[in-house]
């Protein structure tokens, strides 16, 4: 006996996110329906005008925006950054430098530093586990 099998579908808040775009930003017919995973898998490989338009403009979801300007999400709503930005407001935020950003990329740049130290003493102790083995 064959079962057919029913194509994969998410919602549109899923696709958006898969595709690292603000879901209101997108048009009213990919909001309303909802999407297969080979439709989304064609949107990654050819997208259409709208999503290049989007993803070179904006306006950005907050992981985005974290992402363009080198800080955490939380770092944003630190900064009172809670709305999403297009491409334009990102670029005036890293001119002005204000202090809070300039904060942030240091605290995110030493979370960085503290990852990096974890995985290495990490890797150090699994390569002494393994050598006791031996």
């Amino acid at each position: 006996m064959k079962s057919h099998q029913t194509a994969q579908t998410m919602k549109p808040a899923t696709a958006a996110k898969k595709l690292g775009v603000y879901l209101e930003a997108t048009p009213a017919e990919f909001q309303e329906g909802v999407v297969s995973r080979a439709e989304l898998a064609a949107l990654q490989a050819d997208p259409p005008q709208w999503l290049r338009d989007l993803r070179s403009n904006g306006p950005h979801p907050r992981p985005v925006v974290a992402s363009k300007l080198g800080i955490s999400i939380s770092g944003l709503a630190r900064g009172g950054v809670t709305e999403p930005l297009t491409t334009e407001q990102i670029d005036a935020l890293k001119q002005d430098d204000p202090e809070w950003l300039q904060n942030e990329r240091t605290t995110q740049a030493d979370v960085r530093k503290e990852n990096v130290r974890i995985k290495e003493r990490n890797a150090e102790r699994e390569a002494k586990a393994r050598d006791a083995r031996s």
